[in-house]
């Protein structure tokens, strides 16, 4: 490194004589924490992915949605304890998502059977079995996926609760159903916090200025 006016390099041990300026990148996040809140303390729920297609249940193809929503999940933190692949039938469905709710799984996501094939019956299932219905995560998940593509009105996704279950139905496209839960997935976590019994305070936290 150039030295000017002849001066000697400073030991690094001896740069640091008092408090360093924080870097653009940390104003910037000490700033977002102070308008959001702090961020919740991740929980580790437990997951359940249910595939929904014909075609995988009969060995004729390989279930890729399933194995990239686990990734996702366990990424987010959540223990995935089941996977099962069941055909586009309205009753396999409501039993996989009953048999997920009876074991008390915190969140059950459904991939496929949402489009508008007659054979595609899972918002079907989930609102027959589910007892209250949480309209507003489909809705956000349709309007994040009509920025990336005006198909994403077609979607006929729901989600809904049963028992202390949080049922979420995602498409049948690895990439839509990755897409989909990515856009929700920090609401779906604090929603989960209220269904299991955590606190029901919906405002970012203050953070103490000292």
């Amino acid at each position: 490194m150039t030295q000017q006016n002849g001066s000697k390099p400073v030991p690094r041990h001896l740069r640091q004589v008092g408090p360093q300026a924080p870097s653009a990148t940390e104003a910037e996040s000490h700033e977002r924490v102070a308008h959001e809140g702090a961020p919740e303390e991740r929980e580790h729920f437990s997951a359940v992915v249910i595939t929904v297609s014909d075609r995988c249940s009969r060995g004729e193809r390989q279930d890729a949605s399933g194995p990239a929503l686990v990734e996702l999940l366990e990424r987010e933190g959540y223990q995935v304890v089941h996977t099962t692949v069941v055909p586009d039938d309205l009753q396999r469905i409501q039993y996989a998502i009953a048999q997920a709710a009876e074991a008390d799984a915190a969140l059950v996501l459904t991939t496929g059977g949402t489009g508008f094939s007659p054979r595609d019956v899972t918002p079907e299932a989930t609102t027959a079995i589910c007892e209250r219905m949480a309209p507003g995560i489909p809705e956000a998940m349709r309007a994040a996926s009509m920025a990336i593509t005006p198909h994403g009105c077609l979607s006929r996704e729901a989600c809904g609760i049963l028992g202390r279950t949080l049922v979420v139905n995602l498409p049948g496209s690895p990439k839509a159903a990755v897409e989909n839960v990515s856009a929700v997935i920090g609401p779906i976590a604090h929603g989960l916090r209220i269904l299991r019994g955590g606190p029901a305070d919906c405002a970012a936290q203050p953070v103490s200025r000292g």
